[in-house]
């Protein structure tokens, strides 16, 4: 009795260590890859941005000078200055922050909703996964930026209302990834142990199947991040997002565009800022891929 108790434990350690080994290697050798290095620093820098933006910036976002309106980039304002007079080199530093903190918890948020729907479905299949998933196929079945727009411009625009409703917007289409994945992880060796050993279903998906998963989270991840970063942007061009007088990127590229002849310099750092945040972003995501398809 005591030893089939004891043997399992003693298994479930051995994979414990194999995963940490594994997960120490793949991260040693991704800080071998070039494309990995490249993104980690420029997103390392807009990250860091975001957290020092104030002291970082040279002048205050905020500040209007009446007399210095759409100047071009000069000594005193590298990035010139927009049509209020504020310096669009030290609002491109702050323009971040929104971003940077709606994306990583809209992601978190449909990353754990995602894994949930698709560890249940994977998981139980039959009825449980015929009824979730035509719910899902429905929802994917509308444009959802379309969706976003309808309910933000019912509900109102808040920082808040923008992570959750991403979040919820990615929840699905993550789910079907999980739950690819958790049909073949149901049908090894280890979960008919478990289930032999007589674990509930909750322990077989959480203890055993999602550490065995964490690889496709992880790059699932780091490619929704990328999309909540775009979705973020493009709710705030759409003025729904981040309101005046916020520098966030998206609402400066979007009020900045009635200028864009005179002072082109107002819409180009925001949209180049924001472009290389996104390719900082896809080159990590493209080196882990490699390096886990290994």
């Amino acid at each position: 009795m005591a030893e089939a108790i004891i043997d399992p434990l003693l298994a479930n350690v051995g994979q414990l260590q194999t995963r940490s080994e594994r997960f120490k290697s793949h991260w040693q050798q991704l800080f071998k890859k070039p494309s990995f290095i490249i993104g980690f620093v420029i997103v390392a820098f807009w990250v860091i941005d975001a957290i020092f933006a104030t002291t970082i910036a040279p002048q205050d976002p905020q500040s209007q000078h009446a007399f210095i309106t759409l100047q071009g980039p000069s000594g005193a304002h590298w990035f010139g200055t927009d049509w209020l007079g504020r310096d669009v080199f030290s609002r491109v530093l702050a323009g971040c922050t929104s971003i940077l903190k709606v994306a990583p918890l809209a992601t978190l948020l449909g990353i754990a909703g995602g894994t949930v729907v698709g560890l249940i479905t994977g998981y139980f299949g039959g009825k449980i996964d015929s009824i979730i998933m035509r719910v899902v196929d429905a929802f994917l079945a509308f444009p959802l930026i379309i969706i976003a727009v309808l309910v933000l411009s019912l509900i109102g625009t808040s920082e808040f209302t923008v992570i959750l409703l991403i979040g919820i917007i990615f929840t699905p289409v993550i789910s079907r990834t999980i739950r690819s994945v958790v049909l073949v992880e149901r049908e090894k060796e280890y979960v008919a142990s478990a289930k032999l050993r007589g674990e509930r279903s909750l322990y077989i998906m959480f203890a055993e199947i999602l550490p065995n998963i964490t690889s496709t989270i992880i790059v699932e991840a780091t490619i929704r991040v990328g999309y909540a970063i775009f979705t973020a942007a493009t709710l705030s061009f759409l003025t729904l997002g981040a309101q005046p007088p916020s520098p966030d990127w998206g609402l400066t590229i979007t009020q900045g565009r009635l200028y864009i002849q005179m002072a082109p310099w107002v819409v180009l750092f925001p949209a180049i800022a924001l472009a290389t945040l996104v390719v900082g972003i896809n080159l990590i995501v493209e080196a882990i891929q490699k390096e886990l398809n290994a």
